[in-house]
């Protein structure tokens, strides 16, 4: 059976919080605070992008693997909407960075937020067809939103990593499904910096129906039901929608807190779901069952079964956790110096 071998996260050690952005623009900082349920996000600075977010997860993977050889890796796939390069991989550097062999399949991935579980899904789809015995699918990214725009109160960054194998698992990967609609919600053009939303079609005709279409589907392609589940993890574009899709679907506040970072992380587009799952990972116990769905806009959302095995409690302190990356030595940063870091002021001349 096919699942994780090894899993790793990585995140930005900055922070800027929503009342410091609110300040510049006159928004109403509470109303992000309790509404939308933010209270910080991280902030990459200028020697961080999608690529050195991706080395740093996959090393934690590796750590986390047991001892798997780089150079046993058949595939590496890196999904973000935000590659340094428009037409240059990220995963070749990734690739020599961890000391993978050149001969390998390499992909970038792209669909919005679900690009990092689309990942996750071709690789496991590999490892299912015993064409490798590894696969690596990162996803990470370093979100951007216009200043000024709703966006800029949760667009963050961040990555996971996952080693997919038959053997030695982790974690086992038990069903999946895929649901997808053609909701344009979200979009960026080429050439255009900062990505661009269709307001009220945010939320219930993309967001929501799509997450509600992919996770029914697997619940009754399974004949599973919310209460079979320890944990589930749900696309985080802020605290409020996965809260809200949870109690929609019959999962409960204490199934989703584990992997709920938003509110104190932010968004981390393609990243959201997956570092989700790290989190929940290293508080998992051998048998439990966690339900998994990520969004895309779009408009798609993949969803997962994962099993725990006994592993778990062998690896899950062989390298850092995810919480202890959310929580610990942080530096909060003022809306100056996001603005230098994120390269919102343009020059003209």
């Amino acid at each position: 059976m096919a699942g994780i071998v090894g899993y790793g996260a990585h995140l930005p050690r900055q922070r800027i919080k929503v009342e410091e952005i609110a300040k510049v623009w006159g928004a109403d900082a509470p109303s992000y605070k309790k509404g939308l349920m933010l209270r910080e996000k991280s902030v990459p600075p200028p020697d961080m992008d999608t690529i050195t977010l991706a080395v740093e997860a996959a090393r934690n993977a590796l750590r986390r693997s047991g001892g798997v050889d780089p150079a046993e890796i058949g595939a590496i796939y890196i999904g973000s909407e935000s590659h340094p390069y428009a037409v240059k991989p990220s995963g070749t550097t990734v690739a020599e960075a961890i000391g993978a062999t050149p001969h390998l399949h390499c992909a970038d991935f792209e669909f919005a937020c679900k690009a990092g579980s689309e990942a996750m899904f071709v690789a496991l789809s590999h490892i299912d067809a015993k064409a490798m015995k590894y696969a690596l699918a990162i996803a990470a990214d370093t979100s951007q939103g216009a200043p000024s725009d709703a966006l800029e109160f949760s667009a963050a960054a961040g990555a996971g990593a996952f080693i997919m194998g038959s053997e030695n698992l982790i974690a086992e990967c038990l069903h999946t499904h895929s649901y997808m609609t053609d909701m344009p919600d979200f979009w960026r053009r080429e050439h255009e910096f900062y990505p661009q939303h269709a307001g009220r079609f945010t939320g219930e005709e993309a967001y929501f129906a799509t997450t509600m279409g992919s996770s029914q589907a697997l619940l009754e392609k399974t004949g599973m039901k919310p209460s079979d589940f320890k944990y589930a993890i749900f696309h985080q574009p802020n605290g409020k929608f996965p809260q809200r899709v949870s109690r929609m679907l019959g999962f409960t506040q204490e199934q989703i807190d584990p992997g709920w970072l938003a509110p104190r992380l932010g968004n981390t587009y393609s990243g959201a779901s997956p570092i989700g799952l790290t989190a929940t990972l290293d508080v998992s116990d051998p048998g439990d069952l966690i339900f998994m769905c990520s969004y895309g806009s779009g408009a798609g959302s993949d969803s997962f079964i994962w099993k725990v095995t006994d592993r778990i409690n062998e690896v899950r302190d062989m390298a850092v956790k995810t919480h202890k990356l959310l929580d610990e030595n942080l530096t909060y940063v003022d809306y100056g110096t996001y603005a230098k870091y994120r390269r919102k002021i343009k020059k003209n001349y």
